[in-house]
């Protein structure tokens, strides 16, 4: 997918952003190893994304939508891009972006189609587990075929009764010998679950630790025999991208799949990546929400009533104006956000804010959109009934916005002691 353009030598060249950014010195940022991206190269990348979206994604998200069909051939050009690879360490074959960079990935695609987003986003939190928590001899085994593509997959923490609270999840790892592990149990609600390779697995390695979390750990579990898909669980929104079941039965996995290779740390490990999950789910809610403002602004334009388009009418105008104001204030709350993990500091609060304002704005404004368009945005023929579809899961997705204004006020009053 030859769409980046660089000069060189007073020649222009066409090389993919993948191949340009592999010629650009990594830095360490906030702990991670990322490229030292500028803002031209950041920009012509973004401009790459902008022209896959509208050449290849668009004109083919009714039909995969509509049809709840896996995206075959849109997720061979993602590996092409690199995307599966996008915030993996140079150091293992992936591109190194800073999270600020990636945000700005994600807001794009979502303003399109949120869901494909779920494809490698999950797959990347994977790989983030495996990177910040794994071995080296793990690290250097999975990152490279994760940064291709070549295995995907993502995490598995929810359960039938364990969804926010993860302390209480049911599935066991029973030590098989001294070489393995024997893994019982369900998950459910697992994106990537049907058409995935393997998972970062939260289990029970000790059901009777107390503290409860210090008796779980995290395994890297690909498909094999024991394991299998339970039902595809059919969802309001969030088409193409399979939700799932995944079942357990003396699933044995070898002892070096436990992630850092320590018993125990499970928990410790998967909070390690909320921070950027709920940056990531934000940057889905910009999307949503600048899409929705997007389609509202261009058909205000358009549709003429008693004789001047409805975008001159002051209850109309209205919408526009709170919707524009919630959409840029989403933005800038998730780069903020991003920023601040790219500097290696916590950021679970800036994190937790952004998530709960960017997925209200992206549910507020896929609504007014919709009013906006009158009965067409309740038909299938017009893009807006998607994103209103999609919204509501990003204020459920990586945490409930309920239990984000918890950790807001927490870390606030934190913060702001009166000691």
């Amino acid at each position: 997918m030859r769409l980046f353009i660089v000069s060189s030598e007073g020649c222009s060249i066409t090389l993919t952003w993948t191949e340009r950014l592999s010629t650009l010195s990594p830095q360490v940022l906030g702990g991670r190893i990322v490229v030292a991206i500028d803002k031209a190269d950041e920009a012509q990348l973004l401009a790459t994304i902008d022209r896959w979206i509208e050449r290849e994604v668009a004109p083919r998200v009714k039909e995969f939508d509509h049809a709840d069909r896996w995206p075959a051939e849109i997720v061979e050009q993602m590996k092409e891009l690199g995307l599966f690879g996008a915030t993996i360490s140079p150091e293992y074959g992936g591109l190194g972006l800073p999270a600020r960079t990636y945000a700005e990935i994600v807001m794009r695609v979502s303003s399109v189609w949120m869901a494909i987003t779920g494809i490698f986003n999950s797959h990347l939190m994977l790989a983030l587990a495996v990177e910040k928590f794994g071995t080296e001899r793990q690290k250097q085994h999975w990152l490279p075929k994760f940064a291709t593509g070549e295995i995907r997959g993502g995490l598995a923490l929810t359960e039938p009764d364990a969804g926010t609270d993860l302390q209480s999840i049911r599935m066991v790892a029973k030590r098989d010998g001294n070489d393995g592990y024997v893994i019982n149990g369900t998950k459910t609600w697992i994106s990537n679950g049907i058409e995935g390779h393997c998972f970062a697995m939260l289990v029970k390695t000790d059901p009777q630790a107390n503290p409860r979390h210090t008796g779980m750990s995290l395994f890297i579990t690909p498909k094999g025999p024991g394991f299998r898909v339970g039902r595809k669980l059919e969802k309001l929104g969030y088409k193409s991208i399979d939700s799932a079941e995944l079942i357990f039965e003396d699933y044995r996995i070898p002892a070096d799949h436990l992630i850092g290779e320590v018993e125990g740390k499970g928990f410790a490990q998967v909070a390690g990546g909320l921070e950027l999950g709920r940056i990531n789910v934000a940057a889905r809610g910009v999307g949503i929400a600048e899409g929705a403002l997007r389609l509202a602004t261009s058909y205000a334009q358009i549709r003429k009533t008693f004789g001047k388009p409805i975008a001159e009418h002051q209850a109309i105008a209205l919408k526009i104006g709170e919707m524009a104001t919630r959409a840029r204030a989403a933005r800038l709350l998730t780069l903020d956000a991003a920023d601040i993990f790219d500097r290696g500091e916590r950021c679970d609060m800036e994190a937790g804010m952004a998530k709960y304002f960017s997925s209200e704005a992206a549910l507020e404004n896929s609504i007014e959109s919709m009013r906006i368009h009158g009965a067409y945005g309740y038909s299938k023929e017009y893009d807006i009934e998607r994103l209103y579809r999609d919204a509501p899961l990003t204020c459920i997705g990586e945490g409930t916005n309920e239990m984000q204004r918890l950790i807001i006020a927490r870390q606030w009053i934190r913060r702001n002691s009166a000691s």
